[in-house]
C-alpha cells in the first residue's frame, strides 16, 4: 500500500507539471485559442508557479527517506 501511495503522488505531480506545460505552450504558441480578456502575464506566472510547486514536491518526495517497501 505504501508504494501505491508514493507512486500515486509521483504521478499526480508529474501530471500537474505536464498540464501546466501544455497550457503554457498553448498560451504562447496559439494566442487565438485563449480569451481576449486573459491577463497573459498573470496566467503565465500562475502556470509557472504550479510547475515549480509540483517539481519541488516531487523532488522532496524522492529525496525524503520514505521506505519504498512494506516490512
Amino acid at each position: 500500500m505504501r508504494q501505491a501511495l508514493i507512486t500515486a503522488l509521483e504521478k499526480q505531480f508529474e501530471a500537474e507539471i505536464s498540464a501546466a506545460d501544455a497550457s503554457i505552450k498553448l498560451l504562447l504558441e496559439n494566442p487565438v485559442a485563449v480569451s481576449e480578456h486573459l491577463n497573459h502575464q498573470k496566467e503565465l506566472d500562475c502556470l509557472l508557479h504550479k510547475i515549480a510547486t509540483a517539481e519541488e514536491k516531487l523532488s522532496v518526495l524522492k529525496d525524503y527517506n520514505i521506505p519504498r517497501e512494506e516490512m
